[in-house]
């Protein structure tokens, strides 16, 4: 039996095709939390005294995310740890999720705060599903941009200075392709690991998991126990988007490393084109006061869009 490469003592259960390492499970754990400390230091994420909303759906990498951090913030006495999550309403599918958190937060000793779109937009995603069949959008479209303003009203109740997101390294990839796909490089370029505005009413974003694999946050969750919601959502359409996976895995198994060549070279390209290209400047939305790029924000398109 093959040994760990960092303890030298415990039997491999993992090997990591692109560094050559040898893992246990202990080792293997331990290296994922340190790289996401190293992801955090690198991209100068947080602030000692942040008060950091987890973004936290009940999917394997936001409860890892939840996890780690909360082990981190226990180093920072001035920081503060909550985890929000958005109910969108899908019957049956969100209600487990909300289970698996609430238990998680419990368990962590994490306060946790719900906001649901029949709250806020007093319409459930069902709803919209029914009231939008034979349009154009899908699902997941209206879902995108709904969860997106929602986190930001749930980090304000909380007053959190930063959201920090799950998403892993795959994903920062494949959205990077898709949108260049898509024929909408500016909205490659605007995302990465922290996106901040200088008006105060935006709450920064930030994604401690994005150097870390898919995989290996699957991983993750199963050598710690920790217990997620393996269903996907029935509105998903990612067609699309699981064409890249595939792919991206794919060049993956033949040419380990390739993943993290890619991010690399993402990462550069979104400091070339930043250096040379204007600052995105938010407004208020002329009816919601939300920040926006436009005079009216999305989301107030899309409950207009609904309303008449």
């Amino acid at each position: 039996m093959l040994k760990c490469s960092i303890c030298e003592k415990r039997d491999a259960f993992y090997i990591r095709r692109y560094s050559g390492e040898k893992l246990c499970q202990r080792c293997f754990a331990r290296s994922i939390e340190n790289k996401v400390r190293a992801t955090i230091s690198k991209y100068q994420m947080f602030k000692f005294n942040d008060r950091i909303a987890v973004a936290v759906s009940g999917g394997k990498d936001s409860l890892n995310l939840l996890h780690i951090l909360s082990k981190i913030e226990k180093e920072y006495p001035e920081a503060s740890l909550c985890a929000i999550t958005v109910d969108e309403g899908i019957k049956g599918y969100r209600d487990e999720a909300l289970k698996i958190v609430a238990e998680n937060c419990e368990t962590l000793g994490v306060e946790h705060t719900i906001v649901s779109f029949k709250e806020i937009y007093g319409y459930t995603l069902d709803e919209i599903v029914k009231m939008t069949e034979g349009k154009n959008l899908t699902p997941c479209a209206y879902c995108g941009v709904l969860r997106r303003r929602a986190l930001n009203i749930a980090a304000k109740r909380v007053s959190a200075d930063k959201i920090a997101t799950a998403h892993t390294l795959d994903d920062e990839i494949q959205t990077f392709l898709l949108n260049m796909l898509h024929g909408d490089p500016l909205r490659a370029i605007r995302s990465g690991p922290v996106f901040k505005s200088e008006n105060s009413w935006f709450i920064p974003r930030v994604k401690p998991f994005c150097e870390v694999l898919e995989r290996e946050s699957i991983l993750y969750a199963y050598v710690n126990d920790i217990e997620f919601q393996e269903e996907s959502c029935p509105y998903a359409s990612e067609a699309f988007r699981n064409d890249v996976r595939v792919y991206l895995n794919r060049m993956e198994e033949k040419h380990p490393g390739i993943k993290y060549t890619l991010f690399r070279s993402i990462e550069r390209i979104r400091k070339a084109a930043s250096d040379n290209s204007e600052k995105i400047h938010l407004r208020r939305c002329k009816i919601c006061g939300e920040p926006t790029t436009d005079v009216i924000c999305q989301v107030c398109k899309i409950l207009n869009e609904l309303r008449y």
